[in-house]
């Protein structure tokens, strides 16, 4: 495992998986097939406001579910890719179309189909109810467990570090209400 804060400076794109990272990875099955997953609205927040200050932020996700696309959606994030059974392929697909470079992101996963991946960008990170396998590689792990605000941690640790968490003169005339 190597220090991750001589990298932090560097950050420009945050990627996620959903469940597990997001979520605590509990489905709740519907009797009309639906899944539900729960998401932490501190998660929403730091990922909206990555977004309006400037960071690439997306979504990777083997999940199918149009229903959480709406949810990032809501947020602002447009760069949801489900259904991805090559996470690697997608994040290079990721990159090429906006010129990304693998040393400016930093990618949290909890499972080995998120591996890949996080063998190839700067800050590969875990929330630390994450499989072993992804602990052992990631240079990050989150005090929280996924869906308990392991994102928020990350995204707040990179912006602090770059001076670009919180301003309490704008703050609060910027950010649209998201339900808090």
């Amino acid at each position: 495992m190597g220090s991750y804060l001589e990298v932090l400076k560097d950050i420009t794109t945050f990627i996620f998986d959903i469940d597990g990272v997001l979520t605590d990875g509990q489905v709740v099955i519907m009797p009309d097939g639906e899944q539900l997953r729960r998401m932490s609205t501190r998660d929403g927040y730091a990922l909206q406001l990555a977004k309006k200050k400037g960071y690439n932020v997306a979504i990777i996700s083997g999940g199918r579910s149009e229903t959480v696309r709406s949810r990032f959606t809501y947020l602002g994030i447009l760069d949801v890719y489900l259904g991805s059974h090559d996470k690697l392929g997608t994040l290079d697909e990721y990159c090429l179309t906006y010129d990304i470079k693998p040393q400016n992101i930093l990618y949290m996963g909890d499972d080995i189909p998120d591996y890949g991946v996080m063998k190839q960008v700067a800050l590969p990170s875990c929330p630390i109810d994450a499989a072993i396998e992804i602990r052992e590689i990631s240079h990050f792990i989150s005090t929280k467990k996924g869906g308990n605000g392991a994102v928020r941690e990350a995204i707040e640790m990179v912006m602090r570090s770059q001076k670009k968490w919180f301003d309490t003169s704008t703050e609060s005339d910027k950010l649209k209400d998201y339900g808090w």
